[in-house]
């Protein structure tokens, strides 16, 4: 938002130099700067507090009586005269919204909600109702993050079996019970084994059609019917997106950061959303691309919560409020995502949200709990386990681990580093070239290379979850995988496993991976960023998993053959195993997974939740902190925040610094050769407004004393401008083009002509202010830690200019060599 011209609609006009009212307005004119200091009455009306505008009368404003404000947001208070509240004064309704893809004013909805909470305070003394509707004030936010877990919770339960069962559709059918996947399918059996590939109950493709042997002919019809199946789902997956819910595509993350952030964007928290999404999502995943579904369920948790924030006036009507309920349920998602209720209030923190007070870590944590319970009621994988892939290990590290759990800390970095680069090519690529116009064909053709060359390959053709599991897991007895194939001889189930030469099966295995690390890495840089719901925290784990084995095996196998060095004389000189792969696959999951998204804390203690155990902590922190110093050397956005950057949303980054010289003189507008378009406070006509209005496109404007003295009185919306004079000229007699538009506190008597339309009630008469002489660092630091729209620019108390919050990001911009016209604003 930008605001200008003071040379040309300050009204100079010669007909509003003869208006009947011209000399009463002048001397009103010198009467309406607030002066500091703190007056109180005690009977407002209710109207006037909730919309947060408080009359004050006015003292001499000229330069000698002009005084700095010291006022709440929307109205102001002073100590030498009592307040004036004109009964003809007009109620606008809508005050105070935002549209869309426009920031929101945090320190006037917080005022706004602080004016509100004391005048319910105030009247519950009065009556029983009022104590019941201050008690239901209070505890209208926990409510509404224990709804928000509740339903979070049943819809990812919802998703993971509808996923599951979707996913072996490319496999086979349960033809007694074709809503069973396979594994279920095969627990309705009576047979007393099941090794997790076949049983008499579930078909695969081949035996439906008769192919009840192996060979080449089952082959083919497996593949096909593999394709197929993928093709159908990723297809209906993007129509769904395309028609109903664009913006259900994506992961959702770098968006719900800039909600968070303080934009607004109708429509991507909305119920169409959520439903296209939740099904996008579940398509999406069956057709075996590489995405998961944990990012998604982020943006499904907050178009939850936005939803229930409806049912609450408190948080439904006040944006600033609405973003406490919307960072507990970014929480909620990861909790559901990955069964880490306090990784997902962890990650809220330090990754999506923009603020968040004291009160929003309980609630956070109150609706992760809620989540969690409610989907471990569910139980979508029939294992007890919040997720597919959950492990416990119970062999400890040896202190020479730690060498290669940092060099899996670089891996990841470097991996995470190269992923981000290359993915904001193509995407970038994507948006300017022809191909970005077809998005379902781009999805079918992502979906047809993938499923080509991920089934010969099985590690790329099972469910990447399942893949996960398996590179975490250990090699025991019933482990019947070639990862396991070691020249072991087990006695017993209880025996324990011994340290062994590996077989031909793994080494197979190993080359196996090798080709499904490659094959991820590449295709997961042209899936992420298609229009379908797609995340990155799976295949991220996937890859990680994959070289975290590979290491693993390697450090196994010396460990076997090189018993006699020092580093491995203790633990492993008895014969038992002193080195565990998976262990290793999970370390390396983190680190790529760090690498990709720049998470430390969150992430290591989501990792330690998903294994049960803390003696793992140390390798975790090592490879991470590795990972992002890395990560960081190379580029300090994490792929979420390149991403905003891609789309050039208006988010200000608050980790970074900022660290140049420049002066607020040098960012404010108008620059040199601009108009600056302001308000006078009390000698324009309705005609003057709207002109205004016609021909600029700014959200709000700075009203003035006079063209003469530029003495600053208040800020008023754009939105909110137009709002008043609509609702004035329905409900009011009299209101035309010559009427005078009053910011002033009370109207001049006696009044000639026709009657006025007064504004002050949605005027702010508290804005940020600054001097020229600010230093740009104070000021990025005043946007990102009160959550400014705008802040006035004064010299010797003269209003001079603006800087708003696209001004900054483009000064950052221009500092850091970068297009400045990449701030997308609206």
């Amino acid at each position: 938002m930008e605001s200008r011209p003071l040379n040309r609609h300050a009204v100079t006009n010669n007909s509003l130099m003869r208006h009947p009212n011209y000399q009463a307005l002048n001397q009103s004119s010198q009467s309406s700067a607030s002066a500091n200091g703190v007056q109180q009455k005690d009977t407002v009306e209710e109207d006037s507090i909730l919309d947060g505008s408080v009359d004050s009368s006015s003292m001499d404003s000229a330069p000698q009586g002009h005084q700095s404000y010291v006022s709440f947001a929307g109205g102001s208070v002073t100590n030498n005269s009592t307040f004036h509240l004109d009964s003809d004064e007009q109620e606008f309704l809508g005050i105070g919204q935002y549209d869309d893809f426009h920031t929101i004013d945090w320190q006037r909805d917080i005022a706004r909600d602080r004016m509100r909470h004391r005048y319910i305070i105030k009247k519950r003394e009065e009556s029983m109702l009022d104590w019941i509707k201050s008690g239901h004030d209070a505890w209208s936010g926990w409510l509404c993050v224990f709804l928000v877990g509740v339903f979070a919770g049943a819809v990812a339960g919802m998703i993971d079996i509808g996923t599951s069962w979707m996913s072996d559709l490319r496999f086979g059918i349960c033809p007694e019970a074709f809503w069973f996947n396979q594994e279920q399918c095969c627990w309705s059996s009576n047979e007393t084994f099941y090794d997790g590939n076949n049983c008499s109950d579930w078909f695969s493709w081949p035996e439906v059609f008769g192919h009840t042997g192996g060979g080449a002919g089952a082959y083919v019809i497996s593949y096909i019917f593999y394709i197929l199946w993928s093709l159908l789902f990723a297809s209906l997956a993007a129509s769904l997106v395309m028609m109903f819910a664009p913006y259900a595509c994506g992961s959702g993350v770098p968006e719900i950061k800039t909600i968070l952030s303080g934009f607004i964007i109708r429509g991507y928290l909305g119920k169409w959303t959520l439903l296209i999404k939740s099904l996008g999502m579940i398509l999406a995943v069956s057709a075996g691309l590489s995405l998961g579904k944990e990012g998604p369920l982020v943006h499904v948790a907050c178009c939850i919560g936005n939803i229930l924030s409806y049912l609450f006036p408190k948080y439904g009507k006040n944006e600033a409020k609405k973003r406490e309920i919307l960072s507990a349920a970014a929480a909620v998602g990861v909790s559901v995502a990955f069964g880490a209720p306090i990784g997902g209030v962890l990650f809220s923190l330090e990754e999506a949200s923009y603020y968040f007070p004291l009160k929003t870590l309980w609630r956070s944590f109150f609706a992760a709990l809620v989540a969690a319970f409610v989907l471990r009621s569910i139980n979508p994988f029939g294992n007890e386990h919040l997720v597919l892939f959950y492990v416990e290990y119970n062999k400890p590290w040896i202190f020479i681990e730690l060498v290669p759990f940092i060099i899996l800390g670089v891996i990841g970095g470097i991996i995470g580093t190269l992923f981000i680069k290359f993915n904001i090519m193509w995407c970038r690529f994507r948006k300017t070239s022809l191909m970005g116009q077809y998005p379902r064909l781009e999805v079918l053709i992502v979906t047809l290379i993938t499923a080509f060359i991920a089934y010969p390959n099985p590690y790329t053709r099972m469910n990447t979850s399942n893949l996960i599991y398996l590179l975490f897991s250990q090699c025991g007895v019933a482990n019947n995988d070639s990862l396991c194939d070691y020249h072991r001889n087990f006695t017993s189930a209880n025996t324990a496993i011994e340290i062994a030469a590996a077989g031909p099966g793994v080494l197979q295995a190993v080359w196996l991976l090798a080709l499904a690390l490659v094959f991820k890495c590449v295709v997961t840089v042209f899936t992420f960023g298609i229009k379908v719901p797609c995340g990155l925290f799976i295949p991220s784990l996937a890859m990680g998993a994959i070289i975290g084995r590979l290491v693993g095996i390697g450090m196994e196998q010396l460990a076997y053959h090189k018993q006699e060095w020092a580093v491995f004389a203790g633990e492993c000189s008895t014969g038992e195993n002193c080195i565990t792969p998976g262990l290793y696959a999970m370390v390396g999951a983190a680190a790529v997974l760090g690498g990709v998204t720049r998470m430390t804390v969150s992430l290591v203690v989501i990792m330690f939740e998903l294994t049960g155990g803390v003696r793992y902590i140390v390798p975790l922190m090592a490879a991470v902190m590795a990972s992002k110093w890395i990560g960081d050397a190379f580029g300090r956005e994490g792929i979420y925040d390149a991403h905003i950057i891609l789309n050039g949303y208006p988010f200000l980054e608050s980790k970074e610094e900022f660290s140049h010289t420049t002066l607020a003189h040098d960012v404010m507008k108008p620059g040199k050769n601009e108009s600056f378009y302001v308000i006078t406070q009390d000698s324009m006509t309705l005609d003057d407004v709207e002109q205004l209005l016609r021909e600029t496109d700014h959200n709000g404007f700075p009203v003035v004393v006079s063209r003469q003295s530029q003495y600053l009185v208040g800020f008023v919306a754009r939105r909110d401008l137009n709002i008043a004079i609509n609702q004035a000229k329905k409900n009011t007699e009299g209101i035309v083009g010559d009427s005078i538009v009053l910011f002033t506190a009370s109207v001049p008597s006696p009044w000639m002509g026709p009657p006025p339309l007064r504004l002050r009630k949605i005027l702010d008469l508290a804005p940020i202010t600054i001097t020229d002489q600010t230093p740009m660092e104070t000021v990025v630091d005043m946007f990102r830690k009160l959550g400014l729209r705008q802040t006035l620019a004064t010299h010797n108390g003269r209003l001079l200019g603006i800087i708003t919050k696209k001004d900054v990001l483009r000064h950052i911009k221009q500092l850091e060599s970068e297009d400045p016209e990449s701030v997308l604003f609206n």
